[in-house]
């Protein structure tokens, strides 16, 4: 699943400067999550990481690889400290 939502997705997120760092599907506090991390060179701010889900979104939805209902939860890695 992962290759195949990276593949679909390709270079859409490139013009914001982000990437799939990794995905994973699988229950979370109940409920099925697909998790998408984000990463980029430079720290994610938070309107980024709502512009790539607005952009994954519909990739997700045509290729409707999970045939149940699910959470999408997109995140940006942590980068550590900041000075």
């Amino acid at each position: 699943m992962k290759e195949k939502i990276i593949g679909a997705i390709g270079d859409k997120l490139e013009n914001l400067g982000v990437f799939v760092d990794d995905i994973t599907y699988g229950k979370v506090d109940g409920e099925n999550t697909l998790t998408i991390v984000l990463d980029s060179k430079e720290i994610i701010p938070l309107d980024k990481v709502v512009m790539a889900t607005r952009i994954m979104n519909p990739i997700l939805d045509k290729l409707d690889l999970i045939p149940e209902s699910y959470t999408l939860d997109v995140y940006a890695k942590e980068k550590g400290d900041v000075e």
